[in-house]
């Protein structure tokens, strides 16, 4: 069965970390790209990190630039997120995206909860 399960979502305080795992199974990852995206209420869903083992560079979003690190375990089948010095506007749902090299396969984890307060 074809399925992708995050976890590691939580509540931290601002400048502390956090590591979402993104756990697959039913397709091998490593032909896929892996992507985080995070969405808060009412906003649109918004791209934080995408990886894949084509020659393509790492993407990240302005805003998360040198605190956070997409990693994938191609042998465990699971991505990461890496989340460092974590900010109260980081706060939001994480979703994991895994999506074939042309985008005709897309699928997408139920989301984990981080929340970033004082």
């Amino acid at each position: 069965q074809l399925q992708l399960v995050e976890s590691g979502g939580g509540t931290v305080q601002p400048g502390e970390s956090l590591t979402l795992s993104c756990t697959t199974s039913g397709f091998d990852l490593y032909h896929y790209a892996a992507m985080w995206f995070r969405q808060a209420p009412g906003k649109e869903r918004e791209g934080v990190s995408c990886i894949s083992s084509s020659d393509i560079p790492i993407y990240y979003s302005d805003s998360v630039k040198g605190r956070f690190t997409i990693s994938v375990d191609d042998r465990k089948k699971t991505a990461y997120l890496q989340m460092n010095s974590l900010k109260p506007e980081d706060a939001d749902i994480y979703y994991c995206k895994a999506q074939s090299p042309w985008g005709s396969e897309q699928y997408w984890g139920q989301g984990t909860q981080v929340t970033v307060s004082s």
